[in-house]
């Protein structure tokens, strides 16, 4: 019979049947998984490229486990990727071994992608607590032989970067689970400071090629796209287009403030991509400098308008630009001609009753009015970009189905959203559909309740 079971942080949690002493049988107590600062060392010690695999490795060694895996989430949000390293010839290029399915190589480098089926690995991302498989279990993912299989979210503030994988001999204790959530938190950490020094990471994520101005739109985007604070959860989502780049969403935390924007850049290919890109630089170029949210719209929309006029374009922006006063819950707006947000109270979504003002870049004098929104503890914000109502979608309900992912953590409900879209549109998008989710929790200077880079209250259930 299959065994399955999954670890949660929680003091009243049962071990599983058998599993009483504090370390596996037949395990050294000297072979407690490494510490965070074994991991920080291996990861040190190695290149940037090799730092994961390092990391890793030191976990496999300390479990005697015999198999270990890092799975990077790629960039679809709908997948996993196992990076591996290929030997090389005496001639150079990569021995030529057929490919495996999914895999694709370029020189050492070897990146498999596993489509999310509902298994152990995204179990572990939707809920935030590692997963555990027993021998010959029912899943695809477990093991056979009498071995364990684990899988552990690596993850940092709600963003959910990828898992680590384990199979290890013997049942595993909740002790030794909780170190592995534990390194591979650290892991979340190891691959963010080494991403900046290589491509190999983005180079695995990238499941299907991007178009130069998807390159430039891509770079646009927060680094993460997922974050967790005491006071609000958030989640954005980019579903680009073949031929259009001018959606982006952008976000940043200042101590008792948070800045939202979702915006659209008219036009197509590489002239809506820089369009896009002067758009947001504006808005954080005025940010950084201190100003107001009226001064941020009004400043960029005077260089869009300028550089418009200056090359003969009829560049223009639409979208909706946002502060939130952490402190009391009140959302100051400005609409730029953009799709009004919903606002979900309850289970109720009810499109905000914002006036419209002209788009970012049409006329450089144009005057901005701020509209205010008193957030309650419990409200979900949902802002869109007309590509989330393309005509190919437009039998969607799009407020049922707001609804019908109320319970979801904003990482989840987000893709749930832009999967809605893509189905009704036989994958192939007309322009680019975006959208970006707000939860408010309220008490503002609260910690929230983390274990190991995530709140767990906030988790999605796991898929039935």
């Amino acid at each position: 019979m299959p065994t399955s079971w999954l670890v949660r942080e929680d003091p009243h949690v049962r071990a599983p049947p058998g599993s009483r002493r504090p370390y596996a049988p037949g395990m050294d107590r000297r072979a407690v998984p490494p510490g965070v600062h074994r991991a920080l060392d291996a990861a040190e010690a190695a290149s940037p490229v090799e730092a994961v695999e390092s990391v890793t490795r030191e976990l496999g060694v300390a479990l005697g486990a015999t198999k270990v895996s890092f799975l990077i989430a790629d960039l679809s949000g709908r997948a996993l990727v196992r990076l591996a390293h290929v030997e090389l010839s005496d001639d150079g290029p990569a021995i030529s071994a057929p490919l495996a399915p999914g895999e694709r190589r370029a020189l050492e480098e070897s990146a498999t992608v596993l489509p999310f089926d509902g298994g152990p690995a995204e179990q572990a991302i939707r809920t935030q607590q590692v997963q555990v498989v027993g021998p010959r279990g029912a899943h695809r993912g477990s093991v056979d032989g009498g071995e364990w299989l684990v899988c552990a979210a690596v993850t940092e503030r709600g963003e959910a970067i990828g898992v680590l994988e384990l199979t290890v001999p013997d049942r595993p204790t909740l002790e030794v689970l909780s170190e592995i959530a534990r390194v591979a938190h650290v892991l979340a950490f190891v691959v963010i400071a080494n991403r900046r020094h290589t491509d190999l990471y983005e180079w695995g994520q990238r499941t299907r090629p991007l178009s130069l101005s998807a390159e430039i739109q891509h770079r646009l985007l927060p680094g993460p796209q997922t974050c967790e604070a005491g006071a609000f959860t958030l989640a954005g989502w980019l579903e680009p287009s073949a031929a259009i780049a001018g959606d982006t969403f952008d976000f940043s935390l200042a101590r008792d403030i948070l800045h939202l924007s979702l915006t659209d850049a008219m036009g197509h290919g590489v002239a809506a991509a820089l369009a896009a890109t002067l758009c947001v630089g504006g808005l954080r170029n005025a940010r950084n400098a201190g100003a107001s949210l009226l001064e941020q719209v009004t400043s960029t929309n005077q260089a869009l308008a300028d550089h418009a006029a200056a090359n003969g374009l009829e560049d223009f922006v639409t979208g909706v630009i946002c502060r939130v006063d952490l402190r009391t819950g009140s959302m100051d707006l400005v609409n730029a001609g953009h799709i009004k947000p919903y606002l979900v109270r309850g289970s109720r979504p009810v499109p905000l009753d914002l006036p419209a003002d002209l788009p970012l870049g049409l006329f450089g004098d144009t005057a901005y009015h701020i509209s205010r929104v008193d957030l309650q503890p419990g409200d979900r914000m949902v802002f869109l970009t007309d590509g989330m109502l393309e005509r190919n979608a437009v039998d969607i309900n799009f407020p049922q189905a707001i609804v019908e992912t109320r319970s979801l953590h904003p990482r989840e409900a987000v893709r749930a959203l832009a999967d809605r879209v893509l189905q009704k549109c036989g994958n192939e998008l007309k322009d680019d559909a975006t959208v970006l989710c707000v939860d408010w929790h309220g008490q503002h200077g609260r910690y929230r309740s983390s274990r190991h880079g995530a709140d767990q209250e906030r988790a999605s259930q796991p898929l039935t």
